[in-house]
């Protein structure tokens, strides 16, 4: 077939294979653009000096962008009908990511579920990024809600994964190339943040600053990830549909809560791994976004007293603010308040103060 309109509900079977179009080789420049479209200020992501002093090659592209990158190649054969991304489940950042690194992206059907007015249905998979190495650098769930083409077909379809509530210590990637032994004396180079040890379980940070999502940026980032579902650009559908207009990407808003987050965890030198992640309620252009996020759990690593793992729980809110924020906390957590837009509970690798003597 010449032309793709994309995979409806129907179209998809278990342990079906997908190997996506498109590798893509990755460049400072993608850096560079990430960085101006969400406000990231990550230190790895942006010093190759800094980053070498910690290990690595040279500079890190932000986990975020290649995931987003991954998640991109994904989408033509798997999301480019989705009318919602519903969730993400056991996501793995393994391998750092250098520029000049090529990315490819293959996903497998893990489960299906029929939603009960027959219109549509949920597809699961799991997908992988993959270097030119053969390594794989990211691994992760998702489910999408995607209609059906002939609403006859695929009735009654319901096998549903069972999918790890939690990404297992063990089962946390600390890169092997990463020495934090001279945080120390680099410190300064952070985003406003503190070591490891200085967080505590049930801490609550609040993250001052705000961004309103511009249309430009929203559409002009997913399309440096190749993304191309339509609710995000066909405005003449949109119109339609019973947002009328067209929904923001949700790695954008899950990118600019990080990046809000970065006031308060500018230290968080690796994302290691999502636990899950939830877009609670559609983000739009002109929305403006703030952040929280609490420390739900602290782990110490076999072997390395260097660094360690922060589980922590990201929310962002719309069109909220500072003053009211506080009102609404008690609202949030689970629940369908329509201002609350994203919930994720992800692990964070910070450094470890070094003991005292």
């Amino acid at each position: 077939m010449k032309v793709s309109k994309g995979r409806y509900f129907e179209d998809f079977a278990i342990g079906q294979h997908l190997v996506h179009a498109v590798p893509r080789t990755l460049h400072g420049g993608d850096i560079s653009t990430y960085i101006s479209l969400t406000g990231d200020r990550h230190p790895l992501a942006a010093s190759t000096e800094l980053a070498r002093s910690f290990g690595f090659q040279r500079e890190v592209l932000p986990d975020l962008l290649v995931f987003h990158i991954v998640f991109g190649k994904s989408v033509p054969d798997i999301s480019h009908n989705a009318t919602a991304n519903l969730g993400y489940a056991d996501v793995r950042f393994l391998r750092p990511v250098y520029p000049g690194d090529t990315l490819l992206s293959e996903s497998e059907v893990i489960g299906l579920r029929e939603v009960s007015s027959g219109e549509a249905g949920v597809v699961y998979v799991r997908t992988r990024g993959v270097n030119q190495k053969g390594q794989e650098v990211l691994s992760f769930v998702r489910w999408v809600l995607i209609p059906k083409h002939d609403k006859t077909a695929a009735l009654g379809v319901n096998q549903v994964p069972a999918l790890p509530s939690v990404v297992t210590v063990d089962r946390l990637p600390v890169p092997d190339v990463m020495n934090l032994q001279r945080f120390a004396d680099l410190a300064w180079a952070m985003p406003p943040g503190d070591y490891w040890d200085a967080y505590a379980v049930g801490e609550r940070l609040d993250h001052p600053d705000a961004m309103t999502i511009e249309e430009a940026d929203h559409v002009q980032a997913t399309r440096l990830y190749h993304n191309t579902a339509q609710v995000h650009f066909d405005q003449l559908a949109m119109t339609g549909s019973r947002f009328g207009k067209r929904l923001v990407y949700g790695g954008h808003v899950i990118s600019i809560a990080m990046a809000l987050s970065q006031n308060g965890l500018g230290t968080a030198l690796r994302i290691a791994a999502w636990n899950g992640g939830v877009h609670v309620s559609p983000t739009f252009a002109g929305d403006t976004l703030r952040a929280f996020t609490e420390v739900v759990e602290k782990v110490e690593f076999p072997h390395r007293t260097d660094v360690g793992a922060l589980r922590l729980r990201l929310q962002a809110v719309k069109n909220t603010t500072a003053a009211e924020l506080p009102s609404i906390l008690p609202l949030l957590s689970g629940t369908k308040e329509p201002r609350i837009v994203l919930e994720l509970d992800f692990w964070a690798l910070l450094p470890r103060a070094a003991p005292t003597l």
